[in-house]
């Protein structure tokens, strides 16, 4: 259960990061302070619920597509987010390629190095250690 909980908040955390450093660096990509919350739940929600589902449609129907999965399941996580919360807003099509593309690289750096600090941390603050 704490494995389960643990990877829940990597993933959290790495939407919210992802999706902050969008907004930083994305010319239209906006992010309301009191939707953020929201945005990164619906992210989150729709990247883990479309992930699976576009690779198993990939590997089933069109193989050469499996390399961009992400970023489709990415694009369309961002589209569910921004159109079920008031907390994310994505305006021209440079921006959605942008958002998409940062959204995508972000996350999946996010995932692989908050374990390792989280384990880190957690292991630093074992007695005796």
């Amino acid at each position: 259960m704490i494995r389960f909980l643990l990877r829940v908040a990597v993933f959290l955390g790495s939407s919210a990061i992802g999706l902050l450093v969008a907004s930083l660096v994305v010319p239209g990509v906006r992010l309301s302070a009191w939707g953020f919350i929201a945005a990164v739940v619906v992210f989150t929600v729709a990247q883990a619920l479309l992930s699976p589902f576009f690779l198993k449609m990939a590997t089933k129907y069109a193989s050469a597509f499996l390399g961009g999965i992400g970023l489709v399941s990415t694009f369309v996580a961002l589209l569910l987010a921004s159109l079920l919360s008031n907390g994310l807003s994505i305006s021209g099509i440079g921006s959605w390629v942008g958002a998409t593309v940062v959204v995508w690289l972000v996350t999946a750096v996010a995932t692989l190095v908050l374990p390792m600090l989280v384990l880190r941390e957690k292991k630093g603050n074992t007695p005796g250690a």
